[in-house]
């Protein structure tokens, strides 16, 4: 098997929790801080530390309004985030790809 394309994943998108992070905003526009918290079922204070970590690398925007008088946080994968989400895919599936076909 081919290590290379393994050597080349993303190691920010590729952690667990930034990889769910990262699924769910490329399949929606924006989403809110409660909506990812409460479906990926992570504490305030993980889900933060992985935006966080996301942020400094430029795949997702935080954005912070009010809505009916509550402070609404919501995040977005910037264009650099899809093209490296994009990227981060077609490794994966080309590892699957190479799996499957030594067996």
């Amino acid at each position: 098997m081919n290590a290379k394309p393994i050597q080349q994943l993303d190691r920010v998108i590729h952690e667990k929790g930034r990889m769910a992070i990262m699924s769910m905003l490329a399949a929606a526009t924006e989403l809110s801080f409660t909506d990812m918290r409460d479906t990926l079922e992570m504490t305030d204070g993980n889900l933060t530390t992985h935006i966080r970590t996301l942020q400094q690398a430029g795949y997702v925007a935080v954005s912070k309004s009010y809505q009916k008088n509550r402070s609404l946080t919501t995040c977005a994968l910037t264009g650099d985030g899809r093209r490296a989400f994009g990227q981060y895919v077609g490794l994966l599936e080309k590892i699957v790809a190479q799996a499957k076909s030594k067996s």
